[in-house]
């Protein structure tokens, strides 16, 4: 079993399912988590959101948006912000598995879809969108260097930031809010390594923690 196999066999094992089906009916959005396997390393690729954005602008973010009524499910939103964004073909990304949703601040509930693609996809960002493309190991959100966090109200009661000298461009970016804990869980999962440093939540059974934080901000709505 090559590295691409086994990492898809470990994040199957935490597909949602209907888990959470019994959710109310709340706003959503998906983001997709792209994964390939480059010099026997596993890599995410990341964007930076426009300037000329209404929300976020310049930010570090996955490929994602906003449920379209259009939309079949979580997947299908995921799939075609990828697209819109960086001219990602639907069937060139290999989904492995659609994980547990988040709540983000502004009461958005987003769904991870994790999905493989090939290392040679060479990315066509829509400038209306976005502004850059990059590639992150995985390894990378598992370190304490390049890593800060203070205690913040929220997702897992702390706030986490990444400063990611990107070798490829001589760019620097930084990964924090949102997208920073869905890539240390992702790390956290694939790679079935404790990260450095204190997570704000429980590495060991990750599932089981949203899900309480999920249910506790909805009973509060």
């Amino acid at each position: 079993m090559d590295l691409k196999e086994k990492t898809a066999a470990i994040l199957k094992q935490y597909e949602v399912g209907s888990r959470f089906s019994y959710l109310p009916v709340l706003p959503k959005a998906s983001v997709l988590i792209p994964l390939f396997v480059r010099d026997g390393e596993v890599h995410t690729l990341m964007t930076l959101r426009s300037q000329e954005l209404r929300t976020n602008a310049g930010e570090v973010c996955f490929p994602g948006g906003k449920r379209d009524p259009r939309d079949r499910d979580d997947v299908d939103t995921a799939l075609r912000e990828a697209e819109e964004e960086i001219g990602l073909p639907p069937d060139q990304v290999d989904v492995v598995c659609t994980l547990f949703p988040i709540m983000n601040k502004s009461g958005l509930l987003v769904t991870p879809v994790v999905g493989f693609i090939e290392a040679s996809f060479f990315p066509r960002p829509n400038p209306a969108e976005v502004s850059a493309v990059f590639t992150v190991p995985l390894e990378f959100f598992t370190r304490e260097v390049d890593h800060s966090s203070y205690s913040a109200t929220g997702i897992a009661g702390l706030l986490h930031s990444f400063q990611f000298p990107d070798p490829e461009s001589g760019s620097h970016y930084q990964i924090w809010g949102l997208t920073a804990i869905l890539a240390i869980l992702v790390s956290v999962l694939a790679l079935r390594k404790k990260p450095e440093f204190e997570t704000g939540f429980d590495s060991d059974d990750p599932v089981s923690f949203f899900q309480h934080n999920l249910n506790k901000r909805i009973s509060k709505l």
